[in-house]
């Protein structure tokens, strides 16, 4: 996807960084959406200038790439990440900008609200799935699969794994062990072939169970031998994976029908394929 279609009919140009795992987006393309400028670079120069002489740090780290230009030639133009972008939305005075503020205002005041009591972000997360059109019991393993991840990498960190990069390969060590295939494999399995599809989020409930399990056990195995470091935590991870990929092996050889599904949802609207799965199961 080269580029997504977020302001009514206007265009924003994107660009995804595989190596930060983010999109980036034309500012330009932004301020012109929500400034209905007749020259948005000049009205881009002007506001840079203006937040740079406030200290907006957005604004210094936002880089330059090279992108199509109307055009058709390659030039450099401004990008911003997510993060970045909503806060220099902030900084445009336009009322075309408005809902987008407040919807940051409500976002941010909900935010604080789950710092005083974080069951609010389970209840809230369980509702959006919900809304998409999974059912209960599948929002609640997922739900409970993400608290087993947490769990996870929290072990992680404290046996030295770095974050990031080792936390992907321990990630991708697992799920071979599992079911055979990368999560990069698995996503190309599924037809999954947008840099932001969650591939969990296209999991049936057996797929999910065997994704926890791996974990899991992973997290077992490297508390017990008290794994310290990337390589030693390799090893658990391979190990984890393994009880999980021998309990999925015995499983398929008696129940005849392989786990790993081609499925996925969004080939037809979620609350059809998840009726349709659930049809399957019973």
């Amino acid at each position: 996807m080269s580029n997504i279609k977020l302001f009514d009919s206007k265009q924003i140009r994107s660009i995804w960084d595989e190596q930060a795992q983010r999109w980036l987006f034309a500012v330009v393309d932004v301020v012109a959406a929500l400034s209905e400028s007749q020259n948005p670079q000049v009205y881009w120069r002007v506001l840079k200038k203006r937040l740079l002489a406030e200290g907006n740090e957005s604004v210094t780290n936002c880089n330059a790439l090279k992108m199509a230009a109307p055009d058709g030639k390659q030039r450099l133009t401004d990008v911003a990440d997510t993060e970045q972008l909503l806060r220099l939305i902030q900084s445009v005075p336009s009322p075309k900008a408005e809902p987008f503020k407040r919807w940051l205002a409500k976002v941010g005041y909900e935010r604080l609200e789950e710092i005083e009591n974080p069951e609010l972000a389970a209840a809230r997360m369980r509702e959006l799935y919900k809304a998409k059109g999974y059912s209960d019991e599948w929002v609640e393993k997922r739900v409970r699969g993400i608290a087993i991840r947490d769990e996870l990498t929290n072990e992680w960190k404290k046996r030295g794994v770095k974050e990031q990069r080792e936390y992907s390969i321990l990630t991708a060590e697992i799920s071979r062990a599992t079911f055979g295939m990368t999560p990069a494999e698995y996503k190309a399995f599924k037809s999954l072939d947008r840099p932001a599809d969650n591939l969990r989020d296209h999991m049936n409930d057996l797929e999910l169970i065997f994704t926890m399990l791996g974990e899991a056990s992973t997290t077992e195995i490297a508390r017990n031998k008290d794994a310290q470091g990337y390589v030693e935590n390799r090893n658990a991870a391979v190990e984890g994976g393994s009880v999980a990929g021998s309990a999925r092996r015995d499983l398929e050889t008696k129940s005849g029908k392989r786990v790993a599904s081609q499925e996925n949802y969004k080939a037809l609207p979620e609350a059809v394929v998840r009726k349709r799965l659930k049809k399957k199961e019973d």
